[in-house]
């Protein structure tokens, strides 16, 4: 951990050496939605972080003693950071708004994500609420630390982009890809669909089914997916994404397919995942061969990752997390820990 810390500071040598002892008031924005009522819970016992407002429009009950707020009513100046699991086009607002009191945020919508404003309309199909923030620090801590440190905002990526690029990381940065098309299938949980009440994910359409959605280039996570990987390498192929909703409450399989270029052997892609994940302690790799599996990942804060098969230049990488925590507040979490300079782990191990 000491040579992370060490990471962050690469591109920050006027920054003040972090304090490992400081507390920070945080504000939670959307605190009863699945990943926010996670994110209160982690927060709650992260030795470093006070709670001091958190916030609902659809709850007026309280919190362990927390009274929960409308948006409209937070008190933004108290806090040093806030953490905004909020509808996108909302988050935007609320992340220019504290920004420009000098706020920190780790922001767990899609507000932030894509670089330009241009692609977020297209995506999104709406202006984007604070262009000017764009392009924010993307919050993939394993492959993106030293930008993360002393940030004033980070982006912090969902589940399903998460997955796929913990699996296809080491290949990208090793420049392994073909111009090939790269398949990702995923199986989700239904807490992914969020808290709001709809038809599709009512238990009795859920149970016993098994349903894809947005497959092939339709979901909008591609467009952020394609965005990181060309920034890895340049010559990677389109991504082709089928996601899929199974009758499990929370955890995410990724199974990916990619072709990679002559002299990628078994042996060598295994060697390059080691490299990229031996000193990560928040994703485990596991032996060439295995494969990551959903129970694995679980109510666990860590995201698990294999090598599971090679078939000519076809290799298959399975990887697994759970959606409402690496896939979202334990991640957040963590890029908390790496923006304010503490140890990454710091209240998630």
């Amino acid at each position: 951990m000491t040579d992370q810390l060490a990471e962050l500071r690469t591109d920050t040598a006027i920054a003040p050496l972090p304090d490992a002892n400081k507390v920070y008031n945080v504000g939670v924005y959307g605190a009863t939605g699945y990943s926010g009522q996670v994110l209160m819970s982690l927060l709650k016992k992260h030795p470093n972080t006070r709670i001091v407002f958190a916030t609902s429009e659809s709850s007026k009950e309280s919190i362990d003693g927390l009274e929960l707020v409308p948006v409209a009513e937070a008190p933004l100046a108290s806090a040093d950071v806030v953490f905004l699991a909020l509808p996108h086009g909302v988050a935007g607002q609320v992340a220019a708004q504290a920004v420009e009191q000098g706020v920190h945020v780790i922001d767990l919508s899609a507000d932030l994500r894509l670089d330009t404003p241009e692609l977020y309309k297209q995506v999104y199909k709406h202006d984007h609420p604070a262009p000017h923030l764009l392009p924010a620090p993307f919050g993939l801590p394993e492959f993106n630390r030293h930008k993360l440190y002393n940030a004033q905002y980070i982006a912090n990526p969902g589940c399903h982009v998460t997955t796929v690029l913990l699996a296809l990381y080491p290949l990208a940065k090793n420049g392994a890809l073909t111009a090939d098309p790269i398949i990702a299938d995923t199986k989700t949980g239904i807490s992914g669909a969020g808290k709001a009440l709809k038809l599709e994910s009512m238990f009795a359409e859920v149970y016993g089914d098994v349903r894809p959605y947005n497959a092939g280039r339709q979901h909008r996570h591609v467009p952020e997916i394609e965005q990181e990987l060309h920034k890895l390498q340049t010559d990677v192929g389109q991504l082709i994404f089928v996601p899929h909703i199974v009758p499990v409450d929370v955890g995410l399989l990724a199974t990916v397919y990619a072709h990679v270029k002559p002299g990628w052997d078994k042996q060598r892609i295994q060697q390059a995942f080691e490299a990229a994940y031996a000193d990560e302690p928040l994703v485990t790799l596991l032996p060439q061969g295995k494969a990551a599996q959903m129970k694995q990942a679980v109510h666990k804060n860590n995201a698990i990752v294999a090598v599971t098969e090679m078939v000519g230049n076809t290799v298959i990488i399975t990887s697994a997390l759970d959606n409402l925590r690496k896939g979202a507040a334990s991640q957040a979490l963590q890029n908390f820990n790496a923006m304010m300079g503490l140890p990454e782990t710091t209240g998630l191990l």
